[in-house]
C-alpha cells in the first residue's frame, strides 16, 4: 500500500484557506497512487490555543477529511481541536487525530499527552484511550506529535502494529529530536513509522517540516524539509512480519 504525508504550511486560524491550500496537494498525492494521506497535527488551524478554536465532534475539519476521501476514495488523516460528544462543562477541545476512510466512516484518536512545557494542558484535555486501526491489510496505530517521546506506549502496541502515524506541529528548535525519535521508534518496536509535520510559520514559532517515512529496520524512504511536499512510500504488513521473523527483537522484551 502507498502512504502519501503532506507536509503543508497552514493559514493561521483560517480553516477555508488552509483547506483550500491543502486540497491541491491531496489530489496529487492521490494521483500518484496514496491509498491513505496524513497531513499534520491542528492541520486546519496551526497549533493555536484557546476556546475559539474548538470545533464540535465532526465540525468543519473533520467533516474536509470525510469529504476528500469520500472524493478519492482513499484514507485520510489529521488532527484537530474536537468538543467531546455529548459536550460536557470543561471548554477544552480534545487534540483530536481523525481518521476518515472512504465509506465516510470516522475513527478517533485523542491525544494522550498534552504538551505541558508549553501549557498545552491548559487548553486542551488528554485522551486516555490508544487507536489502532485496520487498512487495507495494515494494522495502523495513532499517535500525535509530542506522543512520540513516550516509547514505552509504543512499545505496548507493537505486537498488532504495521504502522505508526504521528501527525506534529513540531517546532525547528527541536527539529533533531523528532528526526531522532522518529527512526528510534521504527527501529525498537519493527514497524514503519509515517511522521507528518508542519512547514511555515505561526503563532511565532518556525517548522522546518522533516517529514518521514521510516521502514522497520530504521531506513529513511522518503522525507523533505521546509518546502511543502507530498512524500509517498510503499509498506506491507509482510515486510514487518519479514523483519521480526528474521531478527527476532521484540520476544526478548522482559515485563518487569
Amino acid at each position: 500500500m502507498r502512504i502519501a504525508a503532506v507536509q503543508h504550511d497552514i493559514a493561521w486560524c483560517d480553516r477555508t484557506a488552509t483547506f483550500a491550500r491543502v486540497a491541491p496537494l491531496i489530489e496529487a498525492a492521490v494521483v500518484a497512487g496514496a491509498r491513505l494521506v496524513l497531513l499534520p497535527e491542528m492541520f486546519s488551524t496551526g497549533f493555536a490555543v484557546g476556546e475559539e478554536i474548538a470545533e464540535p465532534e465532526g465540525g468543519p475539519s473533520a467533516a474536509f477529511l470525510v469529504e476528500q476521501a469520500v472524493r478519492h476514495g482513499v484514507w485520510m488523516g489529521g488532527s484537530c481541536p474536537e468538543l467531546p460528544h455529548p459536550a460536557d462543562d470543561d471548554p477544552r477541545p480534545y487534540n483530536s487525530f481523525v481518521v476518515a476512510a472512504p465509506d465516510g466512516t470516522t475513527h478517533r484518536y485523542r491525544k494522550i499527552h498534552p504538551f505541558t512545557f508549553a501549557g498545552e494542558q491548559r487548553h486542551f484535555r488528554g485522551g486516555d484511550q490508544w487507536v489502532t486501526l485496520e487498512v487495507e491489510g495494515l494494522r495502523v496505530s495513532l499517535f500525535v506529535c509530542y506522543d512520540l517521546r513516550f516509547a514505552d506506549e509504543f512499545w505496548a502496541l507493537a505486537p498488532q502494529t504495521d504502522v505508526y502515524l504521528v501527525p506534529a506541529s513540531w517546532p525547528e528548535t527541536r527539529r533533531h529530536h523528532w528526526r531522532s525519535l522518529l527512526v528510534a521508534r521504527a527501529i525498537e518496536n519493527q514497524a514503519y513509522v509515517v511522521g507528518c509535520n508542519r512547514v511555515g510559520s505561526g503563532g511565532g514559532l518556525d517548522y522546518a517540516g522533516d517529514s518521514a517515512i521510516i521502514d522497520p529496520l530504521g531506513e529513511v524512504l522518503a522525507s523533505a524539509a521546509h518546502t511543502e511536499s507530498v512524500l509517498l512510500a510503499e509498506v506491507s504488513a509482510e515486510r514487518v512480519a519479514e523483519v521480526r521473523d528474521r531478527f527476532r527483537f521484540l520476544p526478548d522484551r522482559r515485563q518487569r
